[in-house]
């Protein structure tokens, strides 16, 4: 194929995408902000319907290089330390659902995607390279860049995250909402913490107004916290100028009267980092994903809360039925047709899942009756309820 698309965002989702475009002989320029391919934050975790597609596109031996594979998700009372649920991963997951379940930190997830998409003829990567402003016609679509540079494409696909240029020129609307709740992050070596919490497990500590989330990464050599509290910053503050011991203070105060080993295990974390949550409302319909040429994906499209772990596996699952769009010869060479058949597939999975994260962050913190119908349901229940076969098994096949 002779064409070109413009993907606008060099993170997790702007890879995939070019990586799924190039896997279908199609040639993208991404286009990244900034000066050096990177990514911040710590860890996230990959469901089997994310290493489904990883598996797919023949990246199964990097991920394990760098991943953990988890034996089961622990649910823990934050205070008394007892088990509220329990759900077998590790085989069990790959015998119910085909594949892997895996943790690792966000920066490895990007390399892998980078030096597979560096190997890659079809893609096209600019440093450096902000997207100023786009225009669409019948021919294609026009990027301007905010050096000077105008590109033409036969398509642009926002992946350029939360804050998305792309997304503002297509649905312009509100901006992003605050949460209210604070994530506190923080990474810790394994040799640096007792042995009874070294343990290959995805553990969810839950307390009324906070939850704190520990799994292994790196091949189990790290372990990855995140503890979320509900609060919000005073106008105005920057928690990237605090100090370690000023977050470490905060979490201590906030976690309260905690059990002595999700103490512990706070306490071993070196250094914090403290990021305010935001989000936007799940997707109202497939015109919120793609209109005409342009289209979104990831963050740009539907920012998740963390709470369903899903976040970077959404925008995977989005690459990947992009890329088979790209593949069907039913839809020709016509981008609009391509893309309105994209959006139809990813609208309602993608807002199912945002409005599922947005619940578990009621779930995860409740008080009083709330917390108790929490408990009985995951006591009587057990792993039905935390096993969720119709998002593992995915992702689904393209609508036609």
């Amino acid at each position: 194929m002779n064409q070109q698309v413009i993907v606008a965002g060099g993170g997790i989702g702007g890879l995939a995408c070019a990586l799924a475009l190039a896997r279908a002989g199609v040639r993208s320029v991404v286009l990244e902000q900034a000066e050096a391919f990177g990514e911040v934050g710590a860890g996230l975790q990959l469901g089997p319907n994310a290493v489904r597609v990883l598996a797919e596109w023949g990246l199964m031996d990097a991920l394990q290089s760098c991943a953990a594979f988890p034996e089961a998700l622990r649910v823990r009372d934050a205070h008394r330390a007892n088990q509220l649920g329990h759900l077998r991963l590790g085989a069990l997951a790959l015998a119910r659902h085909g594949q892997h379940y895996a943790t690792l930190h966000r920066a490895d997830l990007h390399g892998l995607l980078l030096s597979a998409v560096q190997r890659r003829p079809e893609v096209q990567l600019r440093l450096g390279a902000r997207l100023a402003s786009w225009t669409e016609d019948g021919e294609g679509v026009q990027v301007a860049l905010e050096e000077g540079e105008t590109l033409s494409g036969e398509a642009l696909i926002g992946c350029d995250g939360l804050w998305s240029r792309v997304r503002a020129g297509l649905l312009g609307g509100p901006p992003v909402r605050a949460t209210g709740h604070l994530a506190y992050r923080g990474m810790v070596r394994s040799v640096d913490l007792p042995t009874p919490l070294r343990a290959n497990l995805v553990t969810a500590w839950l307390a009324p107004r906070l939850h704190v989330v520990h799994y292994p990464v790196k091949q189990g050599d790290w372990f990855n916290l995140v503890a979320v509290v509900q609060g919000q910053l005073p106008p105005g503050d920057d928690p990237q100028g605090w100090t370690h011991e000023a977050h470490a203070s905060d979490l201590r105060r906030a976690l309260g009267p905690a059990c002595g080993e999700l103490m512990a295990m706070v306490a071993a974390v070196p250094d914090w980092t403290l990021w305010p949550l935001n989000d936007r409302p799940a997707l109202r319909g497939p015109h919120e994903q793609a209109r005409g040429r342009v289209a979104l994906l990831g963050d740009a499209a539907h920012p998740m809360r963390p709470y369903f772990a899903q976040g970077a596996a959404m925008a995977i699952e989005d690459a990947w039925t992009l890329g088979r769009l790209v593949q069907d010869r039913e839809a020709g060479s016509d981008w609009a047709l391509r893309l309105s058949r994209y959006a139809r597939t990813r609208w309602q999975r993608n807002a199912r899942v945002q409005k599922l994260s947005q619940r578990n962050g009621v779930v995860f913190h409740a008080q009083g009756m709330l917390r108790w119908a929490r408990d009985s349901a995951m006591s009587m229940l057990g792993e039905r309820l935390l096993d969720n076969t119709w998002l593992y098994d995915g992702p689904p096949e393209p609508m036609r």
